[in-house]
């Protein structure tokens, strides 16, 4: 008989389909279609709303803001970036790696996301509030808050990463592995049904956890 395959699942992850060469880009606009460039920075304020980006990659820029409001990424790396505020709402992000850097605010609420990953970022918030995720591995990250409200989440893993604040309202959540997350404060502990927990962070959270049930706690 089959051995049956124990949830939660990990998330289904590839690297970016790129070519082995790259022609050099000069910059990201809006209703742009880019492919297969290799951008080594970018404008300060970018404005790349509804582009159209695929087998690209980007290393090493340091932007003031960088917009992909309704973007579309397919096949993109980018690497090492440093900007106060990326903006991607709405955007669809499929075999997507971000590696390194910093990032003030990462806004990806309301996007469609598949096969992500977010790999060695410091990131001072990151909302995905609202975003529709199959596929998305968070590793070796710090994140100071963490904002999850209606998101709906499939395949979901945050190894070794630590986050200061988490506000997990409203998440729907399948094949969600919260272990390899550090939380030092949770907003709306039953909203982590259907995820899955270390028994060192179910001891952390059972203040939290025994308030979302109604148990009163007393010595």
């Amino acid at each position: 008989m089959a051995r049956r395959e124990e949830h939660p699942f990990a998330p289904r992850v590839s690297a970016p389909d790129l070519p082995s060469d790259l022609v050099e880009g000069r910059g990201w606009d809006r209703d742009g279609e880019y492919f297969q460039q290799h951008l080594a920075e970018l404008d300060a304020t970018t404005d790349a709303s509804h582009a159209e980006i695929s087998e690209s990659r980007l290393t090493g820029a340091s932007v003031d803001s960088l917009t992909l409001t309704g973007a579309s990424l397919v096949d993109v790396e980018i690497d090492q970036l440093r900007a106060t505020t990326v903006s991607a709402r709405g955007s669809r992000l499929r075999r997507v790696r971000f590696t390194g850097g910093r990032i003030g605010t990462l806004d990806l609420g309301m996007a469609d996301i598949d096969e992500v990953e977010l790999r060695g970022i410091r990131i001072d918030y990151l909302t995905l509030g609202g975003a529709r995720i199959e596929d998305l591995l968070v590793a070796g990250c710090v994140i100071g808050s963490l904002d999850l409200p209606q998101t709906t989440a499939k395949r979901v893993r945050f190894d070794d990463t630590r986050a200061d604040e988490v506000d997990a309202r409203g998440l729907r959540a399948e094949d969600v592995d919260l272990s390899g997350l550090e939380m030092l404060s949770l907003t709306d502990a039953a909203a982590l049904r259907a995820t899955t927990l270390s028994a060192v962070q179910i001891e952390r959270l059972a203040p939290a956890l025994a308030a979302a049930l109604g148990i009163q706690v007393r010595d």
